[in-house]
């Protein structure tokens, strides 16, 4: 049987290392060394051998096997040496040959707007405020003078995930919240801003679309009045659409404010003088506005007898069209870098 071994290991030792690659070398592992290699079926018939025997074949089979693991670990780390050598000679980087030429977008359009939003009203002293774009149906209409069944609701076709829980139709229920969350008894002055969700889909609509909306509430005895709230958008429209921007105020309805107004801006595409833009009218509705309905207040524990205030409110997606020219909604939201890479020169 010494024999026998001896033979064994001088033939693996002469195969492993003639073998040619990595593939042929775990070939002749599990020849000589697997669970019914040429090495384990010498142990399997120890059985035959005298007691004496036993333990000096095993000890020799052992040290066989050790010897041929670690002759066939040093030819694989070789393979594997060579291996990385030659792709390292084929895959060379030439360093000095022109780059290619990455095609980039630039910051998009709609956080360009809502920045520039933020940034005005911070330095006139609002507070940003966020809240959960998931709501429930009392502060997203009950708590805003909407109560069920009011028909102002049919303005709203809205994603109602259960019967309390919709995607917010407006940001106008941060505002009852931020109002909850003073207690009824300091000032607000916040805007919110962040994505809304109704059911509409065409070149001036999408069903997803961003708002921003102010509020300002303080003591009545500090007169915030509708000139403070009719300045304020003077100052808000000039500074997004330029300095030469004309507002109108007409009246019309909100259920959480009262009076209420729509709010028109001359046209951007041709300065207030007529076009098939603004229908010939010189304007353009952008705004909704209002002072704060009194029901409106008390449902968020304000006392309308010693608090007032004003809102407004407008789409982020609209003005950031009316800003850049943009002709299509739908734009906003391709992601097409050929779009986006057209504001990067603006600063």
């Amino acid at each position: 049987m010494r024999e026998q071994i001896e033979e064994i290991k001088q033939k693996s030792i002469s195969e492993i290392s003639n073998a040619n690659d990595i593939k042929e070398l775990n070939e002749l592992r599990v020849k000589y060394l697997g669970k019914k290699g040429e090495l384990t079926s010498i142990l399997r018939g120890m059985g035959a051998l005298s007691a004496e025997e036993r333990p000096i074949i095993g000890n020799l089979v052992n040290k066989v096997k050790e010897e041929l693991e670690s002759l066939i670990s040093k030819k694989e780390e070789a393979f594997k040496e060579e291996e990385l050598n030659r792709k390292l000679k084929n895959e060379t980087i030439d360093i000095t040959l022109p780059s290619k030429k990455i095609k980039r977008g630039s910051k998009h359009p709609l956080n360009r707007t809502i920045e520039e939003v933020e940034d005005l009203f911070v330095s006139m002293g609002y507070d940003v405020i966020e809240g959960p774009e998931l709501e429930t149906d009392e502060f997203c209409f009950e708590r805003l003078n909407l109560p069920k069944g009011h028909p102002a609701r049919d303005m709203q076709d809205s994603f109602y995930i259960t019967n309390e829980y919709l995607l917010r139709t407006q940001t106008s229920a941060i505002q009852a919240r931020e109002m909850l969350r003073k207690g009824g008894n300091e000032p607000i002055r916040m805007i919110c801003v962040g994505k809304t969700y109704r059911r509409e889909d065409d070149a001036t609509h999408s069903h997803q679309f961003n708002q921003v909306e102010g509020l300002v509430i303080d003591k009545k005895e500090n007169h915030v009045s509708l000139a403070d709230l009719k300045g304020t958008l003077e100052v808000f429209m000039k500074k997004m659409l330029g300095e030469s921007t004309e507002l109108r105020f007409r009246p019309s309805y909100f259920p959480f404010t009262e009076p209420s107004y729509e709010v028109d801006v001359t046209c951007f595409n041709c300065g207030g003088k007529g076009c098939s833009l603004c229908k010939k009218t010189g304007w353009i509705e952008l705004l909704g506005s209002g002072i704060v309905h009194p029901n409106v207040l008390k449902m968020n524990g304000y006392d309308p007898e010693v608090y007032g205030g004003f809102a407004f409110g407008t789409g982020i997606d609209r003005l950031a069209m009316f800003k850049y020219g943009i002709t299509d909604m739908r734009y906003l939201y391709t992601n097409d870098v050929r779009f986006l890479g057209q504001f990067d020169r603006m600063g």
